[in-house]
């Protein structure tokens, strides 16, 4: 590959983006594990063979065994050292990953290099600019080359690690005498396919245990050449995936390059749509987001953070084709202007020119502030305390949405930092639409999420592309969608990990309704199953049908976990007691059903988190309460409130009481400064 032609953008996304060498560690454990096991067994068999031999057991037949048992004990011991050679080389490839992620320029580093690029291209009006842009441009090359260079040594360094490990096939192959069932299977898996079989519960030629497919390197996958467990598709490096060739975990679609991604071809966590590079982006609308470059833009072709429409350049505008900051409106240059093609700061209007300037195609300054009841500078909207902010009620710096707190958001009741969606609390949340979000975390596309990267809805936890998932880098189902409890998992109602199939309580089963791990048949109790049975559930006392684990007794059926009693069924998890079903974790007892987390107590449903004891439903977070529900945060009474210890509805930022409050209230702000100098 020539890595020359590719810029730092991509180059250093690659190294930057998707789960990093944890995989590749793993993995060497694994075979170290395997190396270990197979080393004990062979010294076990052979004690034992010795043991028979030398004792009371004489003659031909004896001599017999022993001459059949040789080579089989020497398998086992060669086998343990090619494991070992395996493990050995996984660490050097994952120490050759972390060398050049140490070399290589950091994404972030590079934006801003572009940025102020663009920048001083755009303010170069007399060409006084020329030396500056020559050095960001000098400065830009070297990265170019830093990030060549490493990722060349990288290819080296990888590449003499895979040279090192010789097929396992011609190996086997090569054993003399091997009898029985081992020798057959394995000579015959080699000869069809030239990949052996080394597992339980496997279907066809695979490396792993309870895998539906063939050359698969890992456990419970459906498909063929996966490198990981719990996928569905072919060709994945990493766990969870439904797609084909993903690099990371969790993700629906193909071709990405991170996590928890819906979509194709992405680079980064959490987007929803094709070809975005970064963390939550997604489209208007509940509709894709593609070409976006940053974090929690809504809609395609944004490069920056927190921009609802398309083809913006910067942060929190809202319209299309804005440069610059909280623009609302569309052509805009500048900061916190509300109108169309206006270059400055704080105008409302069209066409104008200047700070500040209210009316159409105007020139010059007209006042700190061009809207009414402002506080700061650079405002266009109304009630707003801070800079550039073009929206209504706002606290921070360039918010062009309505009741925000803190920076680049153009939603509604956010608190935080670039936020496009709704009651968002964190950074980078862009939601399903302009209106939607309920968000807790950091680039989330998908609503009502409490964690990093979910590009589905309704999830605690992190890089998830389905739905209602107490867990991380889950894939879920196109039909069913998720509602498992665990990570890794590219099936559905499951609770465990690493589970392509659905309806399973335990780990790496590619079957369905399974309960315990390798399976990859259905409705199978034990290890490592290809076969199907004819029984109603699998597990222990369970009542109903299609249901594994142990002590289902709530009717509806469909549940994985244990003692889930609520009516409904479709739980997953521990102790579901309300009712309406649906429910995905431990403890959760309120009536409306589709919680997802601990101990959700309030009825309405739909919650999402640890502790929320409101009746309103959809609330996301910690500790939420209140009759009205729908709110995103920490410890909030009330309704629809983003950010910690809100009292009241329609609140963002921090210890608000009312209605359509965001910041901080001036007393806490107050007396936190009076602590400043003694920080």
């Amino acid at each position: 590959m020539n890595f020359s032609v590719l810029p730092p953008e991509i180059n250093s996304l690659r190294i930057f983006a998707g789960t990093g060498s944890g995989p590749m560690l793993a993995a060497a454990a694994a075979w170290d594990g395997l190396a270990d096991e197979l080393s004990t067994a062979a010294a076990a068999f052979s004690s034992v063979t010795s043991g028979l031999t030398g004792g009371s057991w004489q003659g031909p037949a004896a001599a017999a065994m022993a001459a059949a048992a040789a080579p089989y004990a020497g398998w086992l011991g060669l086998a343990a050292a090619r494991a070992g050679d395996v493990s050995a080389q996984a660490k050097v490839v994952a120490a050759a990953f972390e060398a050049v992620r140490a070399a290589t320029v950091h994404p972030m580093l590079v934006a801003a290099n572009r940025a102020q690029l663009v920048s001083l291209v755009r303010s170069n009006l007399l060409g006084l600019n020329a030396p500056a842009i020559a050095t960001t441009e000098a400065e830009y090359e070297a990265m170019w080359a830093a990030d060549v260079a490493a990722m060349v040594g990288y290819h080296g360094g990888a590449s003499a690690a895979a040279a090192q490990l010789a097929p396992w096939q011609q190996w086997l192959q090569s054993l003399p005498g091997l009898p029985g069932q081992l020798a057959g299977s394995a000579t015959a898996a080699a000869a069809a396919n030239g990949w052996p079989n080394l597992g339980i519960g496997n279907t066809d030629s695979n490396v792993g245990s309870g895998d539906v497919g063939t050359q698969n390197l890992g456990s419970g996958n459906t498909g063929n050449t996966n490198l990981g467990s719990g996928n569905t598709g072919n060709g994945n490096l990493g766990s969870g995936n439904r797609g084909d060739s993903n690099v990371g975990s969790g993700n629906l679609g193909n071709s990405n390059w991170g996590s928890g991604n819906t979509g194709n071809y992405n680079q980064g966590s959490g987007n929803h749509g094709d070809n975005n590079v970064g963390f939550g982006n997604a489209g208007l609308g509940g509709t894709a987001g593609n070409d976006n470059f940053g974090n929690g833009n809504l809609g395609s072709g944004n490069t920056g953070s927190g921009n609802i429409g398309n083809q913006n350049q910067g942060w929190g505008n809202q319209g299309d084709n804005n440069v610059g900051l909280a623009n609302r409106g569309s052509d805009n240059m500048g900061f916190g202007n509300t109108g169309n093609n206006n270059v400055g700061f704080g105008n409302t209007g069209s066409g104008n020119i200047g700070i500040g300037l209210t009316g159409n195609n105007q020139m010059g300054f007209g006042g700190l502030n061009s809207g009414s009841g402002n506080l700061g500078f650079g405002n266009s909207g109304t009630g707003n305390v801070g800079f550039f902010n073009s929206g209504v009620g706002n606290w921070g710096i360039g918010n062009s949405g309505a009741i925000d707190t803190g920076f680049g958001n153009s939603g509604f009741i956010d608190t935080g930092i670039g936020n496009s969606g709704a009651l968002n609390t964190g950074i980078g949340n862009s939601g399903l639409n302009a209106g939607s979000g309920f968000n807790v975390g950091f680039g989330n596309s998908g609503i009502n999420n409490f964690g990093v990267g979910n590009s589905g809805s309704f999830n605690a936890g992190s890089f998830n592309s389905s739905t209602s998932n107490l867990g991380s880098f889950n894939s879920g189902n196109f039909v069913l969608g998720g509602f498992n409890v665990g990570s890794f998992n590219s099936g559905a109602h499951n609770t465990g990990a690493f589970n392509a199939g659905g309806y399973n309580t335990g780990f790496w089963n590619a079957g369905d309704i399974n309960t315990g791990m390798w399976n990859s048949g259905d409705l199978n109790t034990g290890l490592g199953s290809a076969i199907t049975q004819t029984v109603a559930n699998s597990g222990f006392f369970n009542a109903g049908s299609t249901s594994s684990g142990l002590f289902n007794v709530g009717s509806g059926g469909h549940n994985s976990g244990f003692v889930n009693v609520g009516s409904g069924g479709y739980n997953s998890g521990f102790f579901n007691l309300g009712a309406g079903g649906s429910n995905a974790g431990f403890f959760n007892s309120g009536a409306g059903g589709g919680n997802t987390g601990l101990l959700n107590l309030g009825n309405g449903g739909n919650n999402t988190g640890f502790f929320n004891v409101g009746n309103g439903g959809y609330n996301t977070g910690f500790v939420n309460a209140g009759s009205d529900g729908s709110n995103a945060g920490f410890f909030t009474l009330g309704g629809y409130n983003s950010g910690v210890l809100n009292i009241g509805s329609l609140n963002s930022g921090v210890l608000n009481s009312g209605t359509a409050n965001s910041g901080v209230p001036l007393i806490l702000l107050l007396s936190l400064l009076s602590f400043v100098p003694l920080l």
